[in-house]
C-alpha cells in the first residue's frame, strides 16, 4: 500500500535527490517526462554580496516552479563558468567552459537514461550561456527524442530583463541582484557595505571583451544602493510567474516537423 512519502505534497517542490528510484519513473511521467536543471556560480559579487549568490538563486527559484508545475528539480550546479572574474578577488571557483559543457552534458545523458525527455536548463549566471549552449546541441544530437532548453533567469521575460538592466548593461552584483537577495536571503547580503559599493559600467562602446578586473574597481557594476528588499521580493514573483508559464508551455511543445535526426532528406511535393 503506497504512504504519503510516495507522493509529493502540493506546493512543496519536486526534488529529485529526495526521491526514490521507484518513484522518479511516476514523477516524469505525471509532467510530460520533465526536470529542472538549476545553474549557478561561484564567484565573487563585490563588497556586499556572498559569493554563491547565482547557485542560490538558480536553486530557490527552481524549487518555487517545481512546486507550482510538479517538475522533478535535479541537484543545483554551484560552479559555472567564471573566469572573467579574474583572481583578483578571492572566492571565485570557476570552471573551464570545456569542463563545464562537458559536465552538463553528462548530467543530461545520466538524466536520459533516467526517463527525462524534456530538459530546462535554468542558468543564473551570463557567462555560462556559451557552454550550456554546447551541452545543449551535443545533448539533442545525440538523442533524437530529448529536448533542451536553455532559460537565462534574467531574461526569461521582457519585464525581468528591464529590472536587471535597469543600472547596467554590463550588470554584476547590481541593484536587481542585491534587491534578490534582500528578500530572499538575507544571509548573504553586507547591508553595511552597500551604499559606498556602486561602481559605474566602464564597458560601453568597447570592442573587445574585456574581465572584470579591467572594467570594475569593486567588482560590481552597477547601483546596488538603490535597491530594496520589496523590489527584490516584487522581481522574484515576476520571475517565478514567467518561468512557470515558460515550463507550462514547454510542457506542452512537440517538435514542428517530425523528421528523425539521422534520417536521410526526403523532398515533399510542392516544398
Amino acid at each position: 500500500m503506497s504512504t504519503l512519502a510516495s507522493f509529493p505534497l502540493p506546493n512543496l517542490p519536486v526534488l529529485w535527490s529526495d526521491r526514490t528510484w521507484e518513484e522518479i519513473p511516476g514523477d516524469l511521467e505525471a509532467t510530460a517526462q520533465a526536470a529542472l536543471l538549476p545553474i549557478g556560480a561561484t564567484e565573487q559579487h563585490g563588497p556586499h554580496l556572498g559569493c554563491g549568490m547565482d547557485f542560490v538563486l538558480a536553486d530557490i527559484l527552481c524549487r518555487e516552479v517545481s512546486a507550482r508545475t510538479r517538475v522533478p528539480m535535479l541537484p543545483p550546479l554551484p560552479y559555472g563558468c567564471s573566469l572573467g572574474h579574474s583572481r583578483r578577488w578571492p572566492g571565485t571557483l570557476a570552471l573551464d567552459p570545456v569542463v563545464m559543457t562537458e559536465l552538463v552534458r553528462q548530467i543530461g545523458e545520466q538524466a536520459y537514461h533516467s526517463g527525462v525527455r524534456r530538459l530546462f536548463l535554468v542558468n543564473a549566471h551570463v557567462t555560462n550561456g556559451a557552454p550550456l549552449r554546447c551541452a545543449l546541441e551535443l545533448l539533442r544530437a545525440a538523442h533524437d527524442d530529448l529536448m533542451v532548453a536553455l532559460v537565462n533567469t534574467a531574461t526569461v521575460s521582457e519585464r525581468v530583463r528591464a529590472a536587471h538592466f535597469i543600472d547596467a548593461e554590463d550588470w554584476h552584483a547590481n541593484r536587481a541582484e542585491t534587491a534578490l537577495m534582500q528578500a530572499l536571503a538575507p544571509a548573504l547580503v553586507r547591508e553595511e557595505r552597500i551604499a559606498g559599493a556602486d561602481d559605474p559600467d566602464r564597458t560601453q562602446g568597447l570592442v573587445f571583451a574585456h574581465p572584470v578586473n579591467r572594467t570594475s574597481h569593486n567588482g560590481v557594476t552597477g547601483s546596488p544602493s538603490q535597491a530594496s528588499a520589496t523590489e527584490g521580493a516584487a522581481l522574484f514573483a515576476w520571475m517565478v510567474e514567467d518561468l512557470t508559464a515558460l515550463v507550462r508551455r514547454g510542457l506542452a511543445e512537440t517538435p514542428p516537423l517530425p523528421h528523425s535526426y539521422d534520417g536521410p532528406a526526403v523532398s515533399t511535393p510542392g516544398a
